[in-house]
């Protein structure tokens, strides 16, 4: 659903966008790229992942076996973290040109943004498009990029906050911590908050649970003592998160946290972008009200985010992830997030442990189904059914290797019942494959009619010789059954040629498996002849005379 509002930055103020809300029910109205809300977060406090949405951008063609790079923008709310998203968006489509900033007039469009005192994003999005990169090493990789609720606004609770921007961490590769004008005690306390999950699963995995953490310091106003950009606030930042004897336990543990939880951590300071964006109502964005210094570090700092050569590939306990894994990993993160109560940070590691099987076993599953394809999918020939048995077979033990193969948390034991799901899903989908491979089969096809017509005959020929011998009873039965079994076949001829009633083709067509597959009917005959012979004396007790009649014929031919 399409809706138009006025938006504009923290600093700034109100610009006509369009803004749209795109739900999981629809497609993207236009075509055109637009944040996607992926996390809602309810008036309950609830959490909700829109699993379509969702799936609807990491599981493209183009995209969904790529290595993701996730950029995330978080911190307190009314920052100016929906601005940055959008200058890293106006990177990502002209990173091709020097001056990616584009025109000085034109205004600043993406994410949504605006000022006042409110807050503006809720939960997470992510933007639709993801960007395919090429790294110097030659592989490319898919840029996703999120932007995030502020943190500790007047609507959120503890848990709310804490939540968002644990989730957006624990997903990304390189999470932007947005702080205003310094990094004072109870931004790093709050960090140690959300970093708890990872110092806790750290201690079980023995690997850092996040990757890189950048403090991005905005309205920095002591540039003269530590200068804008990388450098001085990497001085800035040594200096913040220094551990001293003299330090009280609780500081040095809040510094030893964050040193812990991140392979990487760095600080880059920024200028602040003018009065004009503060106090400019009609301010949309354009460059030529922005002062020229906050311009020419923002060209130092996006680059330095989203450059080839800078982009972290995402990774859960030391390999790789690819979107189709990210969305898995989405899914079993939010699970822990359910309750009423933050939940417990070793929750953390076994949602990671069943997000990190889960992922191993898609992968499996999809080497199987594309190698069954190469062997009986499609337009394949039929194929015989020992060999289809033998090559799924060998199929089955490469995808149960494969899921072996991935690094795995939470032990042996652990990942046993994704290897027991694995084998279950593996064999129902061979079961799939045998109904597919005997539809190619023409005798498979005509199994059912010639069932019927053998019944058909088998109470044709029954009738007779028991109306010839006077036993109307039976042979009033078989030309019943004769009778059905004609209707049965002409009412499959019509559900085959006219494609209605397929409920009751496909019953007509298990019965007649059934025959056709235990030879049910010829068991049928033989039982029946066999029940004859045995019980003859009953028929000769019912009809005397006939017996004694045909047991004299039969002396005579014995002799």
């Amino acid at each position: 659903m399409a809706r138009n509002r006025k938006d504009r930055d923290s600093w700034g103020s109100f610009t006509d966008k369009g803004i749209y809300d795109w739900s999981s029910e629809e497609e993207e109205p236009d075509g055109k790229a637009r944040p996607v809300q992926v996390l809602v977060v309810k008036d309950d406090h609830s959490f909700e992942l829109d699993e379509v949405a969702l799936g609807r951008i990491l599981l493209s063609e183009e995209v969904r076996d790529r290595e993701v790079v996730a950029i995330s923008v978080a911190g307190a709310f009314r920052k100016g973290k929906s601005f940055l998203m959008d200058f890293m968006l106006r990177y990502m489509y002209n990173q091709a040109s020097e001056d990616w900033l584009g025109d000085a007039e034109d205004p600043l469009t993406g994410f949504s943004w605006r000022g006042g005192s409110e807050r503006e994003t809720t939960g997470i999005q992510i933007w639709s498009e993801v960007f395919l990169v090429d790294k110097p090493d030659g592989t490319k990789v898919a840029v996703l990029l999120m932007d995030t609720q502020g943190t500790f606004d007047s609507q959120s609770t503890l848990r709310d906050s804490a939540t968002v921007f644990a989730l957006s961490t624990m997903i990304s590769s390189m999470q932007v911590y947005n702080i205003s004008q310094n990094i004072q005690e109870d931004d790093l306390q709050h960090l140690q908050l959300f970093t708890e999950y990872g110092r806790l699963a750290m201690e079980e995995t023995f690997l850092k649970p996040f990757q890189s953490m950048i403090f991005l310091v905005r309205d920095w106003s002591f540039p003269y003592e530590f200068s804008y950009g990388q450098e001085g606030g990497m001085k800035f930042l040594e200096k913040r998160l220094k551990i001293s004897e003299n330090q009280h336990e609780e500081l040095q543990n809040v510094r030893k946290h964050i040193h812990s939880c991140f392979t990487n951590i760095s600080c880059f300071l920024m200028p602040h972008p003018g009065l004009k964006v503060a106090t400019n109502p009609n301010f949309d964005g354009r460059l030529r009200e922005i002062d020229p210094e906050f311009t020419n570090h923002l060209r130092v700092l996006v680059p330095r985010l989203l450059s080839p050569c800078n982009l972290d590939v995402k990774e859960i306990n030391g390999s790789n992830i690819t979107c189709r894994g990210l969305l898995e990993y989405f899914k079993a993160y939010i699970k822990i997030y359910q309750g009423e109560e933050l939940p417990h940070p070793k929750s953390m590691l076994q949602a990671t442990a069943e997000a990190n099987n889960l992922a191993a076993v898609a992968a499996a599953k999809d080497l199987y189904s594309k190698k069954m394809e190469e062997v009986s999918g499609g337009d394949r020939p039929f194929l015989a059914p020992s060999e289809l048995q033998a090559r799924h077979g060998e199929i089955r033990q490469e995808a149960l290797a494969v899921f072996r193969g991935v690094k795995k948390m939470g032990g042996e034991e652990f990942s046993r019942r994704y290897l027991q799901q694995l084998e279950t899903e593996v064999d129902e989908l061979f079961v799939q494959y045998i109904k597919h491979n005997d539809s190619k089969n023409i005798f498979h096809a005509a199994r059912t009619p010639a069932t019927l017509f053998v019944v058909i005959f088998a109470m044709y020929v029954a009738a007779g010789i028991t109306g010839f011998v006077g036993v109307d009873v039976i042979a009033s039965v078989c030309n019943m059954v004769l009778g059905l079994a004609l209707i049965t076949l002409c009412t499959w001829a019509y559900i085959r040629y006219s494609g209605e009633y397929r409920e009751l083709g496909a019953v007509i067509d298990q019965v007649a498996g059934a025959l056709w597959d235990q030879g049910s009917t010829n068991e049928a005959i033989y039982k029946l002849y066999n029940a004859a012979a045995n019980h003859r004396h009953l028929y000769n007790h019912a009809f005397p005379g006939q017996g004694a009649e045909q047991q004299e014929e039969q002396n005579r031919k014995r002799n």
